[in-house]
């Protein structure tokens, strides 16, 4: 397995994607009393997943000739996304409605990852050197070090969205976590 450096963006995105069908399998067969972590761990791993991918990823797929439309469908699909994932948060766990809406999510969440494979990563993959694509995951990496850990829809999609609403809705999102998980821990 390749090292932290070593590893390139296609290499890191795929196993992002992989951990992220997981965490929609675990959260889709979840007893409702074991809900909540998981969903709370995909919530987090998509909002920064995403922010990334439209920083870094989706600009340099724009430019190694991955076309238009293609670049445009997948951050539609991200936009759409937010919204969803936002609202299946505020919505919560215990809801009625949350399973049957939560599944229409997932399929979605998953076509939408098989589509960024199929349409992007090969372009990157035949368009770019390793040293570059090993460059584009330490930049994916420090997108997603500064991105938020909860969905924002109505943000934007852009790569200048996540840089200019991104680290203060980052901080305010890592804040709320800590009080989260210490109220969790403390039994407060």
């Amino acid at each position: 397995m390749a090292t932290e450096q070593e590893q390139d963006v296609v290499e890191l995105l795929m196993a992002q994607h992989n951990r992220i069908k997981q965490l929609l399998e675990q959260v889709r067969t979840a007893a409702p009393g074991v809900k909540r972590e998981p969903f709370e761990d995909l919530v987090r791993l998509l909002a920064v997943h995403e922010a990334a991918e439209e920083e870094v990823v989706h600009p340099t797929s724009r430019r190694v000739f991955v076309p238009d439309r293609i670049v445009d469908a997948r951050l539609h699909e991200e936009d759409l996304a937010k919204q969803e994932l936002a609202a299946l948060y505020d919505l919560g766990v215990e809801h009625r409605e949350f399973d049957q809406r939560f599944r229409n999510f997932a399929q979605q969440v998953v076509e939408h990852a098989e589509m960024e494979e199929k349409e992007e990563f090969g372009q990157l993959l035949q368009q770019t050197s390793q040293s570059e694509r090993a460059a584009l995951a330490t930049a994916v990496r420090v997108a997603e070090a500064t991105a938020p850990t909860r969905p924002h829809p109505g943000t934007g999609e852009s790569a200048l969205a996540n840089l200019v609403v991104g680290p203060p809705m980052a901080l305010f999102d890592r804040v709320r976590d800590a009080v989260r998980d210490w109220r969790t821990k403390s039994g407060n």
